[in-house]
């Protein structure tokens, strides 16, 4: 079995650290377009950490990693649910591993500075 990458695969990710008004503990689910006030996407890219093709997106699908809600608030739950393989960092697309690490650590560094006890990273 051949475990090597494909690098001319890997999408040319960008990254932010998204604004936020606010934090709550909420219950999280992923926001979908019709959820925000607006369809600027340069400003419902602010919710997002990660975009395929940049900040403004192209397209709402571009955006990944959702950790603040609609509402403006970073959500410790949305941070949580960034962080995991299932849906989160480890599940984006040919995502490189360099930069899965970046954004892993964007996510550790907001959960630990805007959370008590948020028990993020190492």
């Amino acid at each position: 079995m051949d475990d090597t990458v494909d690098h001319s695969r890997m999408i040319d990710y960008e990254y932010h650290e998204p604004s936020f008004s606010g934090t709550t503990t909420e219950e999280w689910d992923d926001p979908q377009l019709e959820d925000f006030e607006t369809d600027d996407l340069s400003e419902v890219a602010e919710h997002f950490v990660l975009s395929a093709s940049g900040f403004p997106p192209e397209n709402f699908t571009d955006l990944k990693l959702p950790v603040v809600d609609p509402d403006g608030n970073l959500n410790k739950n949305a941070l949580a649910t960034a962080k995991s393989g299932g849906r989160g960092v480890g599940a984006v697309e040919d995502l490189d591993d360099e930069k899965a690490e970046d954004v892993e650590s964007l996510i550790d560094d907001l959960a630990n500075e805007q959370f008590e006890e948020a028990e993020f990273g190492d």
